[in-house]
């Protein structure tokens, strides 16, 4: 079976090299970067091909050629890439992180017959997958909190942090309105809001602050009481704070010496290189799910647990490890036919689907990434 990979950077690159090990794909990864691309069809079993990704008619004559399609791509270029496939009528496992709503393309892959899951990684990704499980278990579902952060295991001044995916996605997280559900309703606040700490084991202190992590589940799962939040080292948000009031990270161009030049452009250029992984560089990840709900009578909180850190025998960062292996083996299961919903599939739809979940949980651990479960119950509210 012939896979297209599009984009190869951290976690491309992971999801095809996992891909590769398997037989029965034939995997091209596509960029516009050559470099990447030479090393991984010189050193893998791999086939590289230099492309354009934002032109839609290379894009989809390209992918006229695969029989499942991987989207890798930042996520400004995600739902057009997205779309691009759906109409080529290819199934896709989608890890971009877009802002705009994948919904509208829903109608379009029921009628191209296309299975097209998205934000198909960690957080979104697992966390909606354990989201999707545990409200099929429970009798009424009341509440849901997500903590994730990934983070370099050495920390440098003064950023204390490393861009384990795609930067200009990193810069997003900061920069767009966080929404989450409050007593049943939409609430929006700025990013970088509501700080708490948080201790642990193993870890120590983190800071976490409000980002736009829901998607889709604020449309998909009904559930009065909704919010995730990421996890940084304490003090990032005040450095990130300062880049975005002062007008660092603004997408309107001003004029710098009779030249438009958007602010976070420039601020791209500059903090691209000192968030820039080098060879050898260690992070981890850590994902912490808090769902609440009633069973039987009971009130019960689900909490699981995720830490997982950078691999020396394959040098594959933790952050490409967590999002990638979620999505080469939902590609698998898409692939072999056991995941078959046509239409757009958020994680949590494969969650309620107990076979799947399992599957999916079971090749996780495989790749040595693990979930602890722990079951409380807990006072309930008056």
């Amino acid at each position: 079976m012939k896979v297209m990979i599009l984009g190869s950077g951290l976690v491309g690159s992971a999801i095809a090299l996992d891909l590769a090990q398997d037989s029965g794909f034939d995997v091209t990864i596509v960029d516009i970067n050559s470099e990447v691309l030479d090393f991984m069809s010189n050193q893998h079993n791999i086939s590289g091909l230099r492309a354009d990704l934002s032109d839609k008619h290379i894009l989809k004559d390209l992918v006229a050629q695969a029989d499942i399609v991987v989207g890798a791509v930042p996520g400004y270029m995600g739902y057009e890439t997205l779309k691009s496939v759906i109409e080529a009528g290819k199934n896709i496992v989608d890890i971009s992180f877009f802002p705009e709503d994948p919904f509208r393309l829903d109608q379009l892959a029921k009628q191209r017959c296309v299975v097209a899951i998205m934000d198909c990684g960690v957080a979104p990704g697992s966390s909606n997958v354990l989201f999707g499980y545990v409200d099929s278990l429970l009798d009424k579902t009341t509440g849901f909190n997500c903590y994730v952060g990934g983070l370099p295991k050495i920390r440098h001044k003064p950023f204390e942090y490393k861009a384990v995916f795609s930067p200009i996605d990193v810069i997003e997280e900061y920069i767009r309105p966080a929404r989450f559900i409050e007593n049943g309703q939409l609430v929006t606040k700025p990013a970088l809001t509501e700080p708490e700490l948080i201790d642990f084991p193993g870890i120590g202190t983190l800071e976490a602050f409000n980002t736009d992590g829901l998607r889709t589940l604020m449309k998909t799962i009904p559930v009065p009481n909704m919010k995730e939040k990421t996890l940084r080292y304490p003090g990032h948000i005040e450095i990130m704070r300062l880049f975005r009031d002062t007008g660092f990270f603004d997408k309107t161009p001003i004029e710098v010496n009779e030249h438009q030049i958007r602010p976070v452009d420039l601020t791209a250029k500059i903090l691209f290189p000192k968030w820039h992984l080098e060879p050898g560089d260690e992070d981890f990840t850590v994902l912490r799910v808090d769902i609440d709900g009633i069973k039987a009578g009971k009130q019960l909180r689900y909490t699981y647990m995720m830490f997982d850190q950078f691999d020396k025998q394959t040098n594959t960062t933790s952050m490409a490890r967590t999002t990638g292996y979620t999505c080469s083996v939902m590609v698998r299961l898409v692939a072999e036919g056991k995941y078959k919903r046509v239409g757009i599939s958020p994680p949590e739809y494969i969650g309620q689907d107990l076979a799947c979940y399992e599957e999916l949980m079971a090749g996780l651990a495989q790749r040595n990434i693990f979930f602890e479960e722990k079951i409380e119950e807990i006072p309930q509210s008056v």
